[in-house]
């Protein structure tokens, strides 16, 4: 193939657009997203709602939200830094936290549109496939779609946690089980009982038991928060079954703090003026600071 010459010149540059901000940023895929909020013309001004999720270091983000062309509305969202109050205190990013953060926002959304009491979802939590079916004479049950953004969408990633949470919490959400912990890509199977285990925090349990034994020091220095709260690997599904019950008995966020604030005062950018009296005594004291020094030089 001949070389050719790569032109850039005035025309190229006058015709040149650049591409979106969040594109830029390496923040947004506009491809799925274009996908995940186009809506057929035939439903007019009906919201299509998308299920987030979003996982930081410290954090799970989950959130109900619809798209308008000025940007984007939330309707309701729960994170996991709000699972202290439930009982979970420790672990916040684990597949187990993912599941309660998801859990958690289904009970308040549904509970906010008043359909918390028709679609309850699912309290026999056995990892297996479950979908919640539309109830005769009532309001169909909400729907909505995962957004994962730009994670990667591996079998068993904790984006798929969040998923099963608000799904047994009574959101209709399209899924599959072919992404949970359990499903076997060559034998095209899936073991509900290892997803459980992964609801459940098991898996985390397993680690610190088969640690413990192989490296004592290690399992002391690695899972030190827990031994100090006294989190044994005996007692994690217990403290999640809490924790689940938790949430459907009261979903609703804590209330804000109201910040003590007082009548602001106003800054002054002038130097304040001194009385007659403050500028005497001013000068007497540097007088007095004066002779002192010359006192110290002379002896």
């Amino acid at each position: 193939m001949a070389f050719v010459k790569v032109v850039k010149n005035k025309a190229y540059f006058k015709r040149y657009q650049v591409k979106s901000k969040r594109r830029r940023q390496g923040k947004t895929d506009f491809y799925a997203r274009h996908a995940l909020i186009h809506q057929d013309k035939n439903k007019y001004n009906t919201p299509k709602y998308r299920l987030i999720v979003r996982i930081t270091n410290k954090d799970i983000i989950c959130q109900i939200a619809y798209a308008r062309i000025e940007g984007d509305y939330i309707v309701s969202s729960a994170y996991a830094h709000e699972l202290p109050r439930y009982g979970v205190k420790l672990g916040l990013t684990n597949y187990a936290a993912a599941y309660c953060t998801g859990l958690l926002l289904a009970r308040r959304t549904l509970q906010k549109h008043k359909l918390d009491s028709i679609y309850k979802g699912t309290t026999d939590i056995t990892g297996g496939e479950f979908e919640n079916e539309p109830v005769e004479n009532e309001k169909r049950p909400f729907r909505c779609y995962l957004d994962v953004g730009l994670a990667r969408t591996t079998t068993g990633a904790k984006v798929f946690g969040a998923l099963k949470g608000a799904v047994d919490g009574g959101l209709d959400i399209p899924h599959s089980t072919r992404r949970f912990p359990g499903y076997s890509r060559e034998g095209k199977k899936f073991d509900a009982d290892v997803h459980r285990q992964h609801i459940f925090g098991l898996h985390v349990a397993n680690y610190m038991t088969t640690l413990n034994e192989e490296n004592p020091d290690l399992y002391a220095k690695q899972f030190s928060r827990f031994i100090k709260a006294g989190i044994a690997p005996g007692s994690f599904e217990a403290l999640y079954k809490a924790a689940h019950a938790a949430i459907r008995a009261d979903p609703s966020p804590a209330p804000k703090k109201e910040k003590k604030t007082g009548a602001a005062k106003p800054k002054r950018w002038n130097k304040v003026k001194l009385a007659r009296s403050s500028r005497k005594n001013r000068v007497q004291q540097r007088k007095t600071a004066f002779l002192k020094t010359i006192q110290g030089d002379d002896a």
